[in-house]
């Protein structure tokens, strides 16, 4: 039975829920009890606004958990409705509205405008697209930058005939170093066209390149100096020039032929350095004759304990004699053609270069050095550009 309430009938003081009759039941108010509420969970009026909620469910309050970990609230996780409101809603509220509004820098800053109060370029649309543009001024160039005919101060020393490069490194660490009067001691430093450079106090000026070819024999270690070496190559041309000159390459101690000295450092790298494919032909004798298949065994290429290793060509010197051959190889591993021979079986008696980089032996006696001329200077330098 629903009982309705007509249409203009006043509401009454007690209302009834169901058959109930009225009166059986007192209406209970809030913070009251009665006697038929006991042993009943007791009521825990809703927290007010503002108030913090725990995370344990007390009377019908909801329990909110939040996924920042950050302590909620009620007025800030719960809206009116009672639903909770998601995490980027709160943040968009709570912080991004409450931040302070960007200011926009307008032309009139100091910052924007020239000497004469206009707007610089690019700054503010096309205004004053004309107007000239203030800028810091540039820094003063370092003389570690390169400028045409500049020179690094440790090449400089080198080429003066001191020391060698890693060695002026040293003295100019040191303080050792003075460039037009100051002491230097940075690496890298480029040295200009009319600098003066004094090392220990004096004055020190770049040599003159030279360059001289000489025809080792055997006995001599291809070395600057050895207290262990009984006779070095820099006996055999100590009076060829007063510039400090040096060894491009190595020839072993019972290797003969062509061996060329320069204080050129450049010129010695690209000499030296495989990628340049700079052509050595060697005449090699040994102990027995060498057959076809080793021939072009060595041309394929071989694998020696450390690498793998081919030969430009190879052939007989003589047709009547198997045991004397040339070889043309552009590698420069310490004993090459020794070792590559010694792995097919065979024992080197006996081995001479005769042509170096476009140099031969000709009119060159062995134990003997000559300059070399301009034209081949200028060969060697084109054909290793």
């Amino acid at each position: 039975m629903i009982i309705k309430r007509e249409r203009g009938q006043e509401r009454t003081s007690t209302r009834t829920v169901g058959n109930r009759e009225p009166g059986t039941r007192p209406r209970v108010r809030k913070g009251e009890s009665t006697p038929t509420d006991q042993g009943r969970r007791p009521y825990s009026p809703r927290p007010e606004r503002g108030e913090p909620v725990s995370g344990k469910r007390i009377g019908k309050t909801k329990v909110i958990k939040t996924t920042s970990g950050s302590r909620p609230s009620s007025a800030s996780t719960v809206g009116r409705s009672g639903f909770k409101e998601r995490t980027s809603d709160v943040f968009r509220r709570d912080v991004i509205q409450k931040r302070a509004p960007k200011v926009i820098e307008r032309a009139e800053s100091d910052q924007f405008l020239n000497k004469e109060g206009k707007v610089l370029r690019g700054k503010f649309g096309k205004q004053n697209l004309h107007n000239e543009v203030t800028s810091s001024p540039r820094a003063p160039k370092s003389k570690t930058t390169k400028e045409p005919g500049s020179m690094r101060l440790n090449r400089y020393i080198a080429n003066a005939g001191l020391c060698s490069r890693r060695e002026a490194d040293t003295f100019i660490a040191t303080g050792c170093v003075t460039v037009n009067g100051k002491i230097v001691s940075e690496m890298g430093h480029q040295v200009l066209q009319g600098d003066s450079v004094s090392f220990n106090g004096r004055v020190i000026s770049s040599e003159k390149k030279v360059y001289v070819l000489l025809n080792k024999p055997k006995g001599y270690v291809t070395t600057l100096e050895d207290p262990h070496a009984d006779k070095t190559v820099m006996e055999l041309i100590a009076n060829a020039c007063p510039e400090r000159i040096y060894p491009v390459g190595r020839l072993d101690k019972n290797t003969t032929g062509l061996l060329l000295f320069t204080n050129d450092g450049d010129l010695t790298k690209r000499l030296t350095h495989p990628k340049y494919n700079r052509k050595k032909i060697y005449h090699v004798f040994t102990d027995q004759n060498v057959t076809k298949n080793h021939l072009q065994e060595i041309v394929d290429g071989i694998t020696l304990e450390d690498g793998f290793v081919a030969a430009d060509s190879v052939s007989y010197v003589t047709d009547d004699d198997k045991k004397q051959v040339g070889i043309e190889i552009h590698s420069g591993k310490n004993k090459i053609v020794r070792r590559i021979f010694e792995h097919l079986g065979y024992k080197v008696v006996k081995l001479d270069r005769v042509y170096f980089c476009g140099l031969t032996k000709k009119d060159l006696p062995r134990g003997r050095w000559r300059m070399l001329t301009p034209d081949e200077v200028n060969l060697l330098k084109m054909s290793s550009n």
